[in-house]
């Protein structure tokens, strides 16, 4: 009789959980999910109540050969994947195709990797949870739906290789709208008067005008700034009322998924995608010498803020020994979540505190360690003592008009011995001037008066942090989700993230508009937020996963329908502008949708054969941009040794050879598109190259050679100067998948080695 299958998800938690539980059990790893709808065909059977046709993912054969020989004949397999939903998703389908009579199967989860809490996981085996896999199998469904219906509407309407999604498009919508309202905006001038007092003792100190006579003013230009300062001339400054408090501030939560993500994007420069690989790496296990590998911290998709009473206990004797008792809560601080369904797991949190960052630093990345190091504070913190905050505002008068002038000290640090959030430390970079202590009524020297011109600023663009605040606050998607919209919508072209800031492309602004005129619900941001929270009903069992299918399709089929005859074609008739063609100076100008991208062409062709690149300005407005003819260089080309000359590309100004068709060499300018380096030689032999990032026609990224057309290397993966510890190559490649993350696997077909991302030599 074989022994009981313990069945995961990742094959770095094999050896973990195998240190754990020894040699009474067979552990293997699914590497992500084995069952998928298919990727060519819809794969949903509408007509018998939205059925799923799974089938087993390509190049899965020979893990599912691999869990089958590992369960033998064994009658006791525990399906362990993530405690999540779609980790459901993988137990059930590991189950189907594992199921033989006499098998029994249990459903364990593991919300750490330490040897307790896998033990005791164990022993709390269940049956699998149908309402969570109904509810991930829905959402699954809804997200084919869409895409799979959509998007072949775009590639006939706009361009091939386009794509919709139930949640992308809804994030591709709300950065659309902001850099709508950014255009719209129109800025209001205004006058701050600041002034620089000193009085009895020091230290001088600046005070802010904010009324007359009791009412709060406005100067809204210069001239009303030079009557105030003009009836300031003569007052008398005089302290009129001193306030003084000590507020208490509370530590934060320790982390959801979101808040991780948004605080490490603004901390530690992380991306959400990075974020989130990082933290799967500490889940799964770090080797703390030799054959001692542990999940240093809970599972990082989570919802939920509640923790457990021994963790925060532990945290309190850890409080006590370090900081002393001032620094201790008498019981732990427990936080309430917004509902049921967020409560699966505990929040983000160490596995120990006695992890410290320093005990672990020598066994961790520099990445690992920045991550853990929040993550570890985050918590301890959450169950220290408040901070006493002294805060002092004088209130000063001058004549009719009335100045404030506030400061803050820390009285008590608290909580903010260990950690500051982004906000506290955004707050204490602006500084806090410290305040004389006067006496009420005194008087006061004005030493400078400081009138300034300011002009109120449109709404700021999105960032990774703010869109993910964004999408959370909305209710659009799951956190664990976020880190793959926001790579999405920039891999498919619709935003580009500049100086850190998401703005809409020319092909993003297009589709949401065709999107949000033929389906206007799916874009709508309360419609999806909805949708989500019923997802969230199925899996408390408060609804059928049907009701819902049928209750979305019926009005997205008839919508699909009307779209298909009405919505525009930009490859056709093109979108409208409000300019008229400046050659036949009758017919409108449209934006339509060519090989190379977008372009203005005469709504009167073929009559009229008017077309041109075009641009728009900060407002939003569109206009021609008059064509650059090729300029002369004294550059010659490094492959032919012919001229080269400078000409106009849809990605900005480039060098091309003119001995073009037989010499196809370019090369980037300055306002085009720089290559950028991997640092990876070429690998064909004897070229001398190197591999740099590249954008195919359509715009999406791929790698090859620098020396093109010479050398016609290309890949899709980007190479990662990393030699392959088996076979020796000299480099290896990145992949990302839904449930893996991003791996670093040998492109050598008869090694296809996969690690973990280390950092690039």
């Amino acid at each position: 009789m074989s022994k009981p299958l313990v069945v995961v998800e990742s094959p770095t938690k094999v050896r973990t959980i195998k240190k754990y539980l020894g040699n009474d059990y067979n552990v293997a790893a699914t590497v992500g999910h084995i069952k998928d709808l298919p990727s060519k065909d819809l794969g949903i059977d509408i007509e018998n109540d939205f059925t799923p046709d799974y089938r087993t993912i390509p190049g899965k054969s020979k893990v599912l050969s691999q869990l089958k020989s590992a369960a033998g004949d064994a009658t006791e397999v525990y399906l362990a994947p993530d405690p999540d939903r779609e980790g459901e998703a993988i137990a059930w389908h590991t189950a189907d195709v594992l199921k033989k009579k006499g098998r029994h199967f249990h459903r364990v989860l593991f919300h750490e990797l330490t040897k307790k809490a896998i033990i005791e996981a164990m022993g709390k085996a269940q049956d699998l949870d149908r309402d969570k896999y109904e509810a991930q199998q829905a959402r699954r469904i809804l997200d084919r739906l869409v895409g799979y219906q959509i998007s072949p509407l775009l590639w006939r309407k706009v361009k091939g290789g386009l794509s919709a999604g139930r949640v992308q498009s809804v994030a591709v919508r709300i950065i659309c709208d902001r850099e709508r309202a950014i255009q719209a905006f129109t800025p209001v001038e205004y006058w701050s008067i600041t002034a620089n007092l000193q009085g009895v003792a020091p230290p001088a100190f600046s005070a802010k005008l904010v009324r007359k006579n009791g009412q709060k003013i406005d100067i809204p230009d210069e001239a009303a700034a030079g009557v105030i300062l003009k009836d300031l001339e003569t007052a008398q400054y005089v302290v009129d009322k001193i306030v003084k408090r000590t507020s208490r501030r509370n530590p934060l939560p320790p982390f959801i998924t979101s808040k991780l993500q948004q605080e490490s994007i603004r901390k530690l420069r992380f991306s959400a995608k990075k974020t989130m690989m990082v933290a799967q790496q500490l889940y799964e296990g770090i080797d703390l010498g030799p054959g001692e590998p542990v999940g240093l911290i809970t599972y990082m998709r989570t919802d939920s803020t509640r923790i457990a009473d021994e963790a925060a206990q532990e945290a309190l004797t850890l409080i006590r020994e370090r900081f002393g008792s001032d620094y201790s809560i008498g019981k732990p601080r427990f936080f309430k979540n917004k509902n049921k369904a967020q409560d699966a797991h505990e929040a983000i949190r160490p596995t120990s505190v006695y992890h410290t960052p320093d005990k672990v630093k020598p066994f961790l990345s520099k990445d690992q360690l920045s991550l853990y190091t929040m993550i570890w504070q985050r918590f301890v913190a959450s169950q220290m003592a408040q901070a006493l905050i002294d805060q002092k505002t004088l209130s000063i008068a001058a004549g009719d008009y009335t100045f404030t002038a506030s400061g803050a000290s820390v009285k008590f640090p608290g909580f903010l011995a260990v950690y500051q959030s982004a906000d506290d430390e955004a707050e204490s970079s602006k500084g806090s001037q410290p305040l004389p202590e006067l006496p009420e009524k005194s008087l006061l020297e004005l030493l400078r008066i400081d009138p300034r011109q300011h002009f109120t600023q449109p709404p700021p663009r999105f960032s990774e942090a703010s869109l993910v605040k964004e999408l959370e606050e909305n209710g659009i998607g799951r956190p664990s989700t976020y880190a793959a919209i926001l790579t999405t919508i920039r891999d498919k072209g619709y935003v580009e993230l500049l100086k850190g800031y998401f703005k809409p492309t020319e092909l993003g602004f297009i589709v949401n508009d065709l999107l949000i005129a033929s389906f206007p619900e799916i874009l709508d941001v309360e419609f999806t937020a909805r949708l989500e929270n019923d997802l969230d009903r199925v899996e408390q069992s408060e609804v059928e996963a049907l009701t819902i299918l049928n209750q979305f399709y019926g009005p997205f089929s008839r919508k699909l329908a009307a779209a298909a005859e009405s919505m525009l074609s930009v490859k056709g008739v093109g979108m409208p502008t409000e300019l008229t063609c400046p050659l036949c100076k009758k017919n409108a100008l449209r934006i339509k949708m060519g090989k190379n991208g977008h372009f203005l062409a005469c709504s009167g062709y073929p009559e009229c054969t008017y077309s041109s690149d075009y641009e728009r300005d900060e407002k939003g407005i569109v206009a021609p941009v008059a064509p650059v003819q090729s300029e002369a260089t004294d550059k010659v080309c490094d492959l032919c040794a012919k001229p080269m000359v400078v000409k106009r590309g849809r990605y900005g100004d480039f060098l091309a050879c003119t001995g073009y068709p037989e010499c196809k060499n370019t090369q980037s300018l300055n306002g085009g598109t720089p290559a950028k380096s991997t640092g990876v030689a070429c690998p064909e032999e004897g070229c001398g190259g190197e591999i740099v990032e590249k954008s195919s026609k359509r715009g999406k990224l791929f790698y090859g050679c620098n020396r093109y057309p010479a050398c016609s290397f290309a890949s899709w993966d980007r190479p990662v100067a990393v030699v392959c510890p088996v076979c020796g190559n000299p480099y290896l490649v990145e992949k990302t998948t839904k449930r893996d993350g991003t791996r670093h696997v040998c492109p050598n077909r008869d090694c296809q080695h996969r690690q973990a991302p280390v950092e690039e030599k």
